[in-house]
């Protein structure tokens, strides 16, 4: 590969001016690609990972918000959590503004 790119770089006779547009094509090409690789599909699979977190919380769930309150699920709507952060105290936040699932609720076990 790094040989094409030098075959492409090297200096061209006085041919036609279209390989100049294409060595440039080729060049903006290259560029997404690592573009790709390297930034946005390490991103939506960030999201994906976020997005199925956020899916599979449960009642019980400990969780962090992106405000910083760490607490415990308690209920769950379709766009909202109540998270119990002290005794008798609940908030309902966002599922959007929960960052992490700080650890998961044990099944419960019947006698």
């Amino acid at each position: 590969m790094l040989q094409y790119y030098v075959l492409l770089m090297a200096p061209q006779g006085q041919g036609d001016a279209g390989s100049g547009f294409m060595q440039s094509i080729i060049l903006f090409g290259l560029i997404f690609v690592i573009f790709y690789f390297m930034i946005i599909r390490p991103q939506q699979k960030r999201q994906k990972e976020r997005q199925k977190m956020l899916d599979a919380l449960k009642k019980g769930d400990k969780v962090v918000t992106s405000g910083g309150i760490h607490g415990t699920v308690a209920g769950l709507d379709e766009k909202t959590a109540l998270v119990q952060i002290a005794d008798n105290v609940k908030i309902k936040v966002d599922r959007g503004s929960i960052t992490s699932v700080a650890r998961e609720a044990e099944p419960e076990q019947k006698p």
